[in-house]
């Protein structure tokens, strides 16, 4: 595309942007806040966010903050530019190849990309409920549908490794659209799948098989899908003291008096462990922005402003289970927001 049809549709879409939508509003209605979709993982460390905006903006309208998972916000961000599509996509886990291929054929051609924070991927059962020593072999056995290409046969945790309890396997997650699901499958599934040599081997040999195998989740009720309430899923384990939950760091320091983290290759979710990157599970937050809209929806610039504020190893995002990014990784993601650099694509999955 050359530079001047891109400066064309960006002038067009500011102009669709900045339209009033007549009566009742609809698709080309000028919108007065912001919106975000996306991560379940990201969505309360956003609504902070929103929050502070608010108190340091008065008159402004806080920002619509929606849930819909990391895959679901990325659909509806990359749907197009305008008033009638999200300003934020919040995510998990990094754009993906093809999303970015999908936003760029609906002329959704500059986005900035922000690196927010870190977050792990927790395991937690009820305080005082069942204790799981767990590695990602152990999780890859207990959850995978068909286990190193075999039929999926147990039942109870002591048929995955005998040293661990009797205990029937019943672990509530997040679904399939969730950024939180897809690190389950790189950060946990994946390494566990490749503990077997055979397996790690298929990778380059048969890579969809390897995939299907590797970070397919079984659906015979051992594993229930819980949609995007992470709060729900600690209702659930708190409700019963067999029961695991897999969940963002945040969701298990906020219910620390009820819950019980099930440490990783003996390696707990804390912290200090997610920001030096020992723990496995530890992975990286994301902001995906429409620079299109930065400067035409209300108060979005200086939303954006807002994070760095707010995303120090002491700031409010701390005090509810953010966990602050490198200094060099926040100063970078900083000058992101600052100077409106969009990303390339380069280095995607």
């Amino acid at each position: 595309m050359t530079k001047f049809k891109t400066i064309a549709i960006a002038t067009i879409s500011s102009l669709a942007l900045a339209a009033c939508g007549g009566s009742g509003g609809g698709a080309s209605a000028s919108r007065d806040s912001i919106r975000a979709v996306g991560s379940s993982t990201v969505y309360p460390f956003a609504k902070k966010v929103a929050e502070e905006f608010v108190a340091a903006n008065p008159g402004m309208k806080s920002p619509l903050i929606e849930s819909t998972g990391t895959g679901g916000g990325m659909k509806l961000f990359c749907a197009g530019v305008g008033a009638q599509h999200p300003d934020i996509a919040n995510a998990s886990r990094r754009m993906k190849a093809s999303e970015f291929e999908d936003c760029q054929k609906n002329g959704v051609t500059e986005i900035q990309e922000i690196q927010v924070g870190l977050d792990g991927i927790a395991f937690a059962s009820a305080k005082g409920g069942i204790t799981l020593p767990l590695t990602p072999e152990i999780v890859y056995k207990a959850l995978a549908a068909k286990p190193f290409g075999k039929d999926q046969t147990a039942k109870t945790w002591k048929d995955v490794d005998p040293s661990l309890p009797d205990a029937p396997i019943l672990v509530y997650g997040p679904p399939s659209t969730s950024g939180t699901r897809d690190a389950l499958k790189e950060l946990i599934l994946t390494k566990g799948c490749e503990s077997d040599p055979s397996m790690k081997a298929m990778k380059d040999s048969d890579k969809d098989k390897f995939e299907q195998l590797c970070t397919e989740v079984r659906a015979d009720g051992a594993y229930v899908d819980q949609g995007e309430q992470d709060n729900l899923i600690v209702q659930k384990i708190e409700g019963n003291p067999k029961a695991v939950g897999i969940f963002g760091y945040s969701y298990l320091e906020e219910n620390a008096d009820k819950l019980q983290d099930q440490p990783m290759n003996g390696v707990e979710a804390t912290y200090e462990n997610i920001s030096n990157f020992s723990y496995p599970g530890a992975r990286p937050l994301y902001l995906y922005v429409k620079k299109a809209h930065v400067g035409v929806i209300p108060g979005l610039g200086e939303f954006l402003a807002m994070w760095p504020k707010v995303w120090s190893k002491d700031g409010p995002l701390a005090k509810i289970g953010f966990v602050a990014a490198p200094d060099d990784v926040r100063a970078a993601s900083a000058k992101t927001i600052a100077e409106g650099t969009v990303m390339t694509g380069e280095g995607l999955k």
